[in-house]
């Protein structure tokens, strides 16, 4: 049997682990930041946050040239340290989150899929959890 290739991204977020916790799981805030460049977004999030729970975000090219639905189902969810999910095609992915004062680490593994290249799936999802640092930082709500 392959064994999967796990990639890690990962930023820290100037923002107590509480509001950075919330902007990670509320489809309010989701809808806002979801996205890896200025030309996609999320029109639609849900989030059923518990084990057992399911998630679905759908994905579009603001030109509407493209887009695809990201869910899963929860694996585990401990409150401002942990989100674990499968995603609909069975790779999984784990979210960390390590608060200290004003500032939150958040660390998150998932399964490499197999049709690009792993650079470009860590771009990919780097470029989307930079842009949630932005919003969570930038965002007072």
């Amino acid at each position: 049997m392959e064994t999967t290739k796990k990639i890690t991204v990962e930023t820290t977020v100037h923002a107590p682990v509480e509001k950075v916790w919330k902007y990670w799981t509320e489809p309010t805030h989701i809808k806002k930041w979801n996205n890896a460049s200025d030309d996609w977004h999320t029109p639609v999030a849900e989030n059923d946050l518990r084990a057992g729970g399911k998630f679905l975000s759908r994905m579009e090219a603001k030109d509407g040239s493209f887009g695809f639905d990201f869910g899963g189902i929860y694996d585990e969810v401990k409150l401002h340290e942990v989100i674990a999910y499968t995603m609909g095609d069975g790779r999984k992915v784990k979210i960390t989150f390590k608060g200290q004062e004003n500032e939150t680490e958040v660390i998150e593994t998932f399964d490499a899929e197999t049709t690009n290249p792993i650079e470009l799936q860590q771009q990919g999802w780097q470029a989307i959890l930079d842009n949630f640092k932005k919003y969570a930082e930038q965002t007072t709500i």
